[in-house]
């Protein structure tokens, strides 16, 4: 009788991409930078689930029974709040990262569906003021790109303090993404590398940041929100500074929320779970006596209605979407495998923005590829998008008995694992048990 033959195995820590990764660096001295968000598997919320209503509760009929989504954001301070259609808003995304026509679809498909659109690092351009009808202009560490004109031209202000793929870290825009145009916008050479600082140049703490946030509303005569960005390391204490500085609103992102460019040690390394940064930050607001007067946004991996629904059934006010908005306009679509291909990446790896040569025509400045983007069409898909994720958000919403989304409650919830139990707060399923609570 032959004696069987015994493959060794691949070590768990030792596994064939780790060791990839080690021999790269051997070689190279260089560490690993790319786009996108987290690879790895985290708790997240599909490891929730809703319960739905039968006799205990009643579900609300769909073809009768209105569903609200509207949102006020801003009403603490501000003169003129935001008021959004939809509880659904686009985050943050720079022109340099993103091109001058996927801002522009950007625009158009939010203001379409009715909600915000947000500008990033590298200031404001022409084609998102001009299509966007609520604008968010995001402050920076960087500053590039900064000035009061343009605050007033807004209408909201983001102080970003953090964000969920490098919490702690800086931006980094490469410079084959550097055109004349985008190092104009940055006052910086063309073609050379950008770095943006990891911290405000003029404040060191809480009590600077109220500072500069009186600053920004004397600047545009107490009118715009100020929203403060955190990135989900310690949201119930990073929530409660926020507010006691005097933001209108607080945006928490978790670390599935992606970037243009970034050490993947950050990306993988660096953060917590969009799923486990939620509840703390809701338990902030409520001790302070602020929760729904403060809004709070979540972001990091929102992808469709569900996930919306459950973001608020947790207590967030809206949600804010970045990788998805750009996949709705066209970005990494397998029409384009072929040339992703060339790139030594391929559609849906989202390994490639940072390299300037984006087959899509978002994530790059190159005229050639620009033009493969139609603005018109990715705005209009965008906007398709966006519906489906509210109807599907209000399709929940009405089988929990809810007349408006923000009535969703944890009680509507239950946790499939027991990770995602105790990150929720909510009971795992088939139990009352919450891990951790008495």
């Amino acid at each position: 009788m032959a004696k069987p033959i015994t493959l060794p195995r691949q070590p768990s820590t030792f596994d064939e991409y780790t060791n990839s990764e080690i021999r790269r660096a051997a070689a190279t001295g260089i560490y690993d930078i790319r786009g996108g968000g987290a690879k790895r598997y985290v708790p997240n919320f599909d490891d929730l689930l809703f319960l739905g209503a039968s006799v205990s509760r009643y579900p609300l009929e769909g073809y009768r029974e209105t569903c609200n989504t509207k949102v006020t954001i801003g009403t603490r301070h501000a003169k003129k709040p935001i008021e959004l259609d939809i509880p659904i808003t686009i985050a943050g995304m720079s022109f340099g990262a993103l091109s001058g026509g996927a801002k522009e679809a950007l625009g158009r498909g939010a203001s379409a569906a009715g909600t915000s659109t947000t500008t990033g690092d590298g200031g404001m351009t022409t084609e998102e003021r001009g299509h966007s009808d609520k604008l968010v202009y995001q402050l920076l560490p960087s500053r590039y790109g900064m000035n009061p004109d343009d605050l007033r031209r807004a209408d909201a202000i983001e102080v970003v303090v953090g964000q969920g793929a490098k919490p702690g870290g800086g931006g980094m825009l490469l410079g084959q993404k550097i055109s004349d145009r985008v190092a104009e916008m940055r006052d910086l050479p063309k073609g050379i590398d950008q770095r943006s600082a990891c911290r405000h140049p003029d404040w060191t703490g809480p009590d600077d940041l109220e500072i500069k946030i009186l600053e920004l509303r004397e600047i545009t005569g107490w009118e715009k929100p100020v929203y403060v960005k955190v990135a989900g390391s310690r949201p119930y204490y990073d929530t409660a500074l926020a507010v006691k500085a005097g933001a209108d609103a607080v945006v928490l992102d978790g670390m599935q929320g992606g970037t243009a460019a970034t050490q993947e040690v950050f990306i993988e390394h660096v953060g917590q779970p969009t799923l486990a940064c939620i509840r703390p930050a809701v338990q902030a607001l409520q001790d302070l006596g602020v929760h729904r007067e403060v809004q709070l946004i979540l972001s990091g991996g929102i992808r469709n209605g569900a996930d919306v629904a459950k973001a608020m059934a947790l207590g967030a006010d809206a949600v804010s979407i970045g990788t998805a908005a750009m996949i709705a306009i066209g970005d990494n679509d397998p029409h384009w495998e072929e040339e992703y291909r060339k790139l030594g990446s391929t559609t849906g790896a989202y390994d490639d923005w940072h390299e300037g040569q984006d087959p899509a025509g978002i994530t790059t400045q190159n005229p050639q590829l620009e033009r493969r983007l139609d603005p018109i069409a990715a705005g209009r898909r965008l906007a398709n998008y966006l519906k489906v994720m509210t109807l599907e958000a209000q399709t929940i919403a009405r089988a929990c008995g809810k007349s408006d989304l923000r009535n969703l409650e944890p009680e509507d919830l239950c946790a499939l694992t027991v990770e995602a139990a105790a990150m929720s707060g909510v009971p795992l399923a088939g139990t009352s048990w919450i891990p951790g609570q008495e």
